[in-house]
């Protein structure tokens, strides 16, 4: 299975601009790279115009889910959706909406962890739903967005439902850059499954987003990496059967005992 991931500059506060971004690049993408599956970043229609977000946001994340589903179905696509801001009850959280290639909407996980160091807790709202595994093609799959990565327990639930690929959409800063990488290989080889990221680039409010979007498999080895700076597609194939061969040649699954823990 073939996927293509979007390190995206947001045009911060312009959701009409980076509709018409990600509608251009999947356009492209598709011509030039025939992938299967496409990922986008988080909160990939405002940035992270935290202040904004009610009046910029999705009203029940109407507007995104239609754009996405129409996006998937003409260019025949399965989309991890990124984030976008979800305004429900006036209450605003990080979504992601998962789509097939024909336009359904087959998952949405709205982002349990919100970054203090950020202040996402003044603005936003966390989710209240369990991780759960979702599948594409035949391939069980995960998502998580961004600082979710740094609690373990979140993978590991994923990966114990089945997950064979887990996806981390993201504005991870450059300071904290060191973490981001060095954390998605810990959940690649602590779970065996594939990780793929979308993390974005740009500055804004002092604050500059990392890139180093990547694909690693189950063993650790990294599959592609991004630039730090630059606006880039990152492409790669998925075989599921090397989740299969990782997991036998090392069987933690059947080693743990969990009523120890």
């Amino acid at each position: 299975m073939k996927f293509s991931s979007y390190q995206m500059e947001i045009v911060v506060g312009n959701p009409e601009i980076n509709r018409k971004k990600v509608r251009e690049w999947v356009e492209r993408t598709v011509v030039n790279e025939d992938p299967d599956t496409v990922v986008l970043p988080e909160l990939w229609t405002t940035g992270f115009k935290l202040e904004s977000l009610k009046e910029l946001g999705d009203n029940a994340g109407e507007t995104t889910k239609s754009f996405l589903s129409e996006l998937a179905k003409e260019f025949t696509v399965n989309i991890i959706g990124g984030s976008v801001a979800n305004v429900v009850d006036e209450k605003v959280y990080n979504t992601s909406y998962i789509y097939d290639s024909k336009g359904n909407l087959v998952y949405e996980y709205s982002k349990i962890h919100l970054v203090p160091m950020l202040d996402e807790h003044l603005f936003l709202t966390g989710g209240n739903e369990k991780v759960e595994i979702f599948e594409l093609d035949g391939m069980k799959m995960g998502v998580i967005i961004c600082y979710d990565l740094r609690f373990p327990e979140l993978a590991r639930s994923l990966a114990l439902q089945g997950a064979q690929v887990m996806f981390i959409t993201a504005q991870w800063p450059i300071e904290r850059i060191n973490h981001w990488r060095n954390i998605q290989l810990a959940r690649a080889i602590e779970n065996q499954m594939y990780v793929i990221s979308s993390n974005s680039v740009g500055t804004h409010n002092g604050v500059q987003y990392g890139g180093t979007s990547m694909m690693t498999d189950p063993w650790g080895e990294i599959i592609n990496e991004a630039s730090i700076e630059k606006e880039e597609t990152l492409t790669g194939n998925l075989d599921v059967e090397r989740v299969i061969e990782v997991r036998r040649e090392v069987p933690i699954f059947d080693s743990r005992v969990p009523k120890l823990y």
